[in-house]
């Protein structure tokens, strides 16, 4: 039926090689959030205060670097 696909965008999907290496990024930025949080606990004896906002930024590092590599995609 003629129509149908109006509109549509021939964009490409991601490859698993491109989602494989999204998942790496989220989790090297996490593991680098935490770690900087808890490497900063225990040098000002904060408690684990600053793992939990180290694990904060480490998700809005994630995520921002993940938006930036499938952007190409949306």
């Amino acid at each position: 039926m003629p129509g149908l696909a109006t509109g549509v965008s021939r964009k490409p999907s991601p490859s698993f090689a491109t989602l494989i290496g999204m998942g790496v990024t989220t989790a090297l930025c996490v593991a680098a959030g935490v770690g900087c949080g808890y490497w900063l606990d225990a040098t000002f004896h904060t408690g684990a205060l600053l793992i939990f906002v180290g694990l904060a930024l480490g998700l809005v590092a994630a995520v921002a670097a993940v938006y930036l590599e499938i952007k190409a995609f949306l």
